[in-house]
């Protein structure tokens, strides 16, 4: 018989066995229960975290023979959807049905009444890849599908769906799994696999996974076929070209210890053993944050990745400053990364100037009194005339200052006093970006965006056609002097009014920049939501004004759209398709 995949093997058959997604098991159940069934779904969420599964799910509650809301898993209904050959539970692939012809044979099939179930349930995956015809095609039907038909649409990008779609569905959002649904259910799976494993190694694997249960059982079948059905954590290591919570430690230290020629061995070592450098950045970032995180509260709890061993080590390297120095340049290194073919001088930069910041040596309590200057002591001018010059003295304390007086001066009318004369200290002007001058600046509140723009659903919307006009408009001068500035959004971060926006911005990756607009880029959909919302566009021009000194309409994409849309842009000119700057205009217009 022929191997089964771990994650075909343990597809959950119940509502159960679904591991996390408690909030959409529960609606669902509730729904079966009280007959309240809708006509179309729609499960929306990142990779491998249970869309097709619980949809199957939900269509064996519907069929089952002991009654709609089980799932008995016995009954011909119930095992027909388990091995995929149910004649009433359809699954199709968009990706390589999106014609508007495979939608009109769907629907003509749709008025057909059911072979075996109660109803027909159309599964349609990746449902974001059908063409706008065939979308408009299926809307009717949708819409108002016969009684015996239900419609569970899943997709990993929602938003490349038309609204008059989602309009129709009700929409369960799919989330990723925490480390502890995901730590469970393995270690279920390899109990069951009666395979011997240890924690570090289950550990590394959830870290692998991103929370995604289809991609944790993957790893671990590679894995086992790697080490004959053992789970090693150095086998891992070795599988995914991966370094050691050790090695990494072993690197900043010597990094924050300025012992140069010993990262550049370690460097030349991992791009030499092929290591992802993308996520060894990711994970000396991670550590840095949790060494930082450790010396402010001293608390063991927050350690995920680092034990407490490796924590006082780091700690006794690095000081707050050089912890905040070094996060910025592994920030910035994961920044540019998505610039470049070639990262390994980036990653390589990056640690070059962490070892230029040597270790800050403890102070002790002396060093930490101020020292004056000669220049800077006031100067005690006293004023005697010989012929009255007596030896008796009298000292009079005032501002703790001691001032020295003839006794026989005071009998005299008191003359003016001279002042003491100390230099003060230039004080520094306050900068633009002082979240207390904001009131100084003026800033135009009307908003700006494209003629074009589509308004659907509280946001903006761009069309294709649009968002290659401006990348063909745009101008690099324009971008390079943005670029320059953007580290200075992080000024904004204590602002009560713009420290949450000013960090989305500061996240972004910028795309393209023409005079009045800046398409940027981001790796998750849900920061790019934030952006295109129309109630937001206000403080983001704000920003824009407050720290680049222009006022220009923010749009976002999310990294695949800006993928897809680069390719068109570069096909387009491959084959001079496109229109000539000079003859594009894009009119913006202002509330």
């Amino acid at each position: 018989m022929a191997y089964k995949a771990l994650y075909r093997t343990y597809r959950p058959t119940s509502f159960d066995e679904v591991a996390g997604q408690q909030h959409i098991v529960k609606t669902l159940k509730n729904a079966l229960l009280s007959n309240k069934i809708a006509h179309a779904y729609l499960f929306a969420g990142p990779r491998g975290t249970g869309k097709t599964s619980i949809a199957k799910i939900f269509a064996k509650s519907l069929n089952c023979d002991e009654g709609i809301g089980h799932e008995c898993n016995h009954c011909k209904n119930c095992l027909a959807v388990n091995e995929g050959s149910h004649p009433d539970v359809i699954e199709i692939d968009a990706a390589s049905n999106n014609g508007v012809e495979e939608v009109r044979d769907l629907i003509d099939k749709v008025k057909y009444s059911p072979i075996l179930g109660r109803y027909k349930v159309y599964i349609i995956d990746e449902v974001h890849m059908m063409s706008s015809g065939a979308f408009n095609a299926l809307l009717k039907t949708l819409e108002e599908p016969p009684e015996h038909v239900i419609f569970i649409l899943a997709t990993t990008e929602p938003h490349k769906i038309l609204p008059t779609i989602l309009s129709r569905c009700q929409r369960y959002d799919f989330s990723k799994l925490s480390d502890v649904e995901i730590k469970d259910r393995l270690k279920y799976v390899l109990e069951k696999e009666d395979v011997a494993f240890d924690d570090r190694a289950v550990d590394l694997i959830i870290s692998l996974c991103d929370g995604g249960m289809r991609d944790a059982l993957s790893i671990l079948d590679q894995v086992l076929a790697y080490s004959q059905n053992r789970l090693n954590y150095n086998d891992i290591l070795d599988i995914f070209s991966l370094e050691s919570t050790d090695e990494k430690v072993a690197l900043l230290k010597d990094a924050g210890k300025s012992n140069t020629a010993k990262v550049l061995e370690r460097i030349d070592r991992y791009i030499t053993k092929g290591s992802d450098i993308k996520r060894l950045t990711s994970d000396l970032l991670d550590i840095l944050k949790e060494v930082l995180i450790y010396k402010r509260t001293r608390s063991e709890q927050y350690l995920r990745i680092i034990n407490l061993g490796q924590a006082n080590d780091l700690s006794a390297v690095y000081s707050d400053k050089l912890l905040q120095e070094a996060m910025d340049y592994m920030l910035n290194a994961v920044k540019d990364f998505k610039s470049v073919n070639n990262i390994n001088p980036i990653f390589e930069i990056a640690l070059l100037k962490l070892c230029s910041n040597r270790k800050q040596e403890p102070t002790t309590l002396v060093d930490t009194l101020p020292e004056v200057p000669p220049e800077t002591q006031p100067h005690i001018p006293v004023s005697i005339t010989p012929a009255r010059f007596e030896p008796k003295v009298e000292e009079k304390k005032q501002d703790d200052v001691v001032e020295i007086i003839p006794k026989e001066a005071t009998k005299e009318p008191a003359k003016e006093e001279v002042k003491p004369e100390i230099k003060e200290e230039k004080k520094e002007q306050p900068s633009i970006l002082d979240t207390t001058n904001f009131s100084n600046v003026k800033i135009d509140t009307r908003v700006i965006y494209p003629k074009k723009a589509l308004l659907e659903e509280g946001g903006y919307r761009l069309e294709e056609s649009l968002i290659i006009d401006i990348m063909t408009v745009s101008k690099k001068e324009i971008k390079a002097s943005l670029l320059a500035n953007w580290d200075k959004l992080a000024s904004l971060a204590a602002d009560p009014k713009y420290s949450a926006k000013a960090t989305l911005l500061h996240d972004a990756h910028l795309l393209v920049a023409t005079k009045d607009i800046a398409l940027l880029e981001y790796d998750l959909t849900n920061k790019v939501n934030k952006v295109n919302i129309i109630n937001n566009q206000a403080d983001f021009q704000a920003i824009f004004q407050l720290v680049f000194k222009k006022k220009m309409f923010v749009y976002a994409l999310d990294r695949s759209e800006s993928v897809d849309y680069q390719q068109k842009f570069r096909n387009l000119k491959q084959v001079s398709k496109l229109s000539k700057p000079e003859t594009i205009q894009i009119d913006m217009l202002g509330e």
